[in-house]
C-alpha cells in the first residue's frame, strides 16, 4: 500500500528470505498452525493515523452511558461475572482496508472485540521483520506501534498493562487447553515478555474467593487473569472446573469478561461513525433487502470468522430461528482494496486489527499497535485461501520516525 517500499520489498524477495523470517520466528514462539504471510503490510503514517483516529472514536462511542447501558444487555445471565469494571483493559478494532470517497487509503470496520488478540506474537513478528527489511529510505527502521512508542516503549506497556501490578508468578493467561490452542505461539510469546504462564482452565484450584494454582510443588495464588478464554468453546467443551466465571472471587480480570459480550458485534448497530457500514439486527429487520448481494449475514458471538455467511441468500436469513434472531446481523458487505501486488502482480486484500491496551489511571483503552491478515480470497479466512500464497498472519509497519 506504501508503494516505494513495497516495490524496494519485491525486489528483494526470495523463497528464502520467507524461510528464513519463517525460522526466526518459530525458533522464539514455537511451531506456527496458521500460515505465515510472505510480506508485511506497508502503509503510509497517514492511513495509520486516520485508522487509529477512527479506533479512539469508536471507543469513545461505545463508552458512551446510553451505549453502554444497551451493551450491557448483551451479557447473557449465565455468564454475567460480578466486579465489572468501568472499561474494559484490552479492545480490538478490524478493519478493512478500503480506497475512501476521497481517494486514499481508507479503513471500514468489519467487527470489534474487548477480547485479547496476538499482541505478544506480533510484536516479536514485527521486530524479526524490521532485523530482517533493510531500506536507506527507512534507515530508522520499522515498527507497528503507535506514535510515542518503539520496541522497548510498547513492551514495558504491554507487561504493565497485563500484570496490572502484581508479580508473574500471580499472574496467568487463562485458557481451555491452552497447549492445543492455534493462539499457543501467542502463549508462549507472552511468557517470553511478560513472564505470565499459560494455565488451563482444569487446572485452577478454589478456596472460598481465592483462587490458586500449582506449580513445582508450590500452591501459588492467582491474583489477576489475562483471560483468554472463548465462551462459545467453554459452551461446546464444558470442561471440568473448580470455579464459575459467574462466582464472586477476589480476582482482578484482564479484561472483565462481561466485555466480551459488550463490545463485540453486538454493538455495531449502536455506533454512527463513517467507518462503521451499516448492521441492522435481524430481530429488527423489518424486510430483506433485494440487494443481498451487498451483505453479509454474521452470528454475533462466534471466534475466528465461524457461522459467517458472505453470499447470504433470503432462505438462510429466513432459516435463524426467532429466538436466535436477535444475535445475528446483517451487514453491509466492505469492497476491499487489493492493492498490495505480489512480485507476479496479484492483488492481495488487507485487515488490521488495531490492539488497543489500558494503562492504570486511563479511563479508556487507546490504540497501540496492529497485526494484519492478508488474503486473496472471497473471504480472510482459512478456508478461502487455501493453497494461495502471500496470504495468513502479517503486521502493518511504518518507519520509526512516523
Amino acid at each position: 500500500m506504501h508503494s516505494d517500499f513495497r516495490r524496494l520489498y519485491n525486489q528483494v524477495f526470495s523463497p528464502e528470505l520467507y524461510e528464513q523470517y519463517r525460522n526466526r520466528l518459530q525458533a522464539v514462539v514455537g511451531p506456527v498452525p496458521y500460515r505465515l504471510a510472505e510480506s508485511p503490510l506497508f502503509i503510509p503514517p497517514a492511513t495509520r493515523d486516520r485508522i487509529f483516529r477512527y479506533t479512539q472514536e469508536i471507543i469513545e462511542q461505545l463508552a458512551e452511558p446510553e451505549r453502554l447501558d444497551r451493551a450491557r444487555t448483551a451479557v447473557p445471565p449465565e455468564y454475567d461475572v460480578p466486579n465489572q469494571d468501568a472499561a474494559p483493559d484490552v479492545m480490538t478494532v478490524d478493519f478493512a482496508v478500503v480506497r475512501g470517497p476521497d481517494g486514499q487509503l481508507d479503513g471500514q470496520v468489519v467487527e470489534l472485540q474487548a477480547f485479547p488478540s496476538l499482541f505478544a506474537f506480533t510484536m516479536i513478528q514485527a521486530r524479526i521483520f524490521n532485523e530482517m527489511v533493510k531500506m536507506p529510505e527507512a534507515a530508522g527502521g520499522f515498527h507497528c506501534f503507535a506514535p510515542g512508542f518503539d520496541f522497548d516503549s510498547a513492551h514495558a506497556f504491554f507487561r504493565r498493562a497485563l500484570l496490572g501490578g502484581f508479580s508473574p508468578e500471580e499472574v496467568v493467561l487463562l485458557e481451555i487447553e491452552p497447549d492445543k490452542q492455534k493462539t499457543r505461539p501467542d502463549f508462549v510469546a507472552t511468557q517470553e515478555l511478560t513472564g505470565i504462564e499459560p494455565v488451563c482452565v482444569t487446572e485452577v484450584i478454589r478456596e472460598g474467593r481465592q483462587l490458586f494454582r500449582m506449580k513445582d510443588g508450590r500452591k501459588l495464588r492467582i491474583r489477576r487473569i489475562y483471560n483468554r478464554v472463548v465462551f462459545d468453546e467453554l459452551q461446546q467443551k464444558k470442561p471440568p472446573m473448580a470455579f464459575k466465571f459467574t462466582d464472586d472471587l477476589d480476582v482482578s480480570w484482564c479484561p472483565h469478561p462481561n466485555w466480551y459480550w459488550m463490545w463485540s458485534k453486538f454493538s455495531l448497530p449502536l455506533l454512527d461513525h463513517p467507518s462503521v457500514p451499516k448492521a441492522t439486527p435481524l430481530s429488527q429487520l423489518q424486510e430483506v433487502p433485494t440487494d443481498l448481494e451487498r451483505y453479509v449475514l454474521k452470528p454475533l458471538f462466534s471466534y475466528a470468522g465461524a457461522g459467517v455467511k458472505v453470499d447470504p441468500t433470503a432462505e438462510d436469513i429466513a432459516g435463524v430461528p426467532a429466538d436466535q434472531r436477535e444475535g445475528w446481523i446483517l451487514q453491509q458487505k466492505i469492497n476491499y482494496a487489493r492493492e498490495l501486488f505480489t512480485p507476479e502482480g496479484h492483488g492481495v486484500a488487507a485487515e488490521i486489527r488495531v490492539l488497543c491496551l489500558r494503562d492504570e489511571g486511563q479511563r479508556l483503552p487507546q490504540p497501540f499497535m496492529n497485526l494484519v491478515r492478508l488474503s486473496r480470497g472471497k473471504m480472510l479466512g482459512i478456508d478461502f485461501n487455501k493453497g494461495l500464497d502471500w496470504v495468513g498472519s502479517s503486521v502493518a509497519l511504518w518507519p520509526k520516525a512516523g
